[in-house]
């Protein structure tokens, strides 16, 4: 057993499963069914911002006004069609039981709908594993505003969190709750990125952060 017990807020999206594209392709398809047709480039580049925030930012705030909730309904329904396709990201159901044997609180965040959350908890199978998760009625506004990481801090009675995820947002919105954050390269973005946006520690993926747990606060 570790002699400092943390809490792990882990990332879902891109971090424990493989998603980033799936949703990338259903926002590409679901602008396009509005007329507006955007570089998939450029849409990846947004992925792990919540959909709330992630039509203005691509586009302009008159457009998030007039068909915001339009879009975000699309691309619910495109990524469903294409949720089957989903696999967990290597080593990534190993990486929670090695950080539950270290003796650290785990806790899933994300803004999903519950529906969405489900269907990772049974992929992943850790259900009965995590000390609990957050989903979209948790939270008002998505990263990189902090309401996500401070939800997963109000899952347990703990203070000393660290925060896995794989996009410049989680590293922004752990920073804006007080959180640091350690990074993984599976969300698309560089090394040097993660670090200007304040990660402590950079992985290339979730298998080499569990084989290199020692060198990091969580050993």
């Amino acid at each position: 057993m570790t002699a400092t017990r943390h809490l792990a807020i882990l990332d879902i999206d891109g971090t424990l499963v493989d998603t980033n594209y799936q949703h990338a392709i259903a926002w590409y398809r679901a602008f396009r069914s509005e007329g507006i047709t955007l570089p998939l480039w450029r849409i990846h580049r947004h992925m792990g911002m919540g959909g709330d925030q992630l039509v203005g930012s691509l586009t302009s705030d008159a457009t998030e006004e007039r068909i915001g909730d339009i879009v975000r309904a699309a691309e619910k329904k495109e990524y469903m069609a294409l949720i089957d396709e989903v696999a967990p990201m290597a080593g990534a159901t190993d990486f929670v039981r090695e950080l539950k044997n270290c003796g650290h609180l785990v806790v899933l965040a994300s803004s999903a709908k519950e529906e969405e959350v489900d269907h990772y908890l049974d992929l992943l199978g850790v259900r009965e594993i995590v000390d609990g998760w957050t989903m979209s009625a948790d939270v008002e506004a998505t990263k990189p505003n902090p309401d996500l990481v401070n939800a997963a801090l109000a899952k347990v009675d703990h203070d000393n969190a660290f925060l896995i995820g794989d996009s410049t947002w989680d590293c922004e919105a752990a920073g804006r709750a007080g959180v640091a954050t350690i990074a993984v390269l599976t969300g698309g973005f560089a090394d040097e990125e993660l670090r200007a946006a304040g990660a402590a520690d950079v992985f290339e993926s979730i298998q080499e952060l569990t084989a290199r747990l020692d060198e990091t606060p969580l050993a």
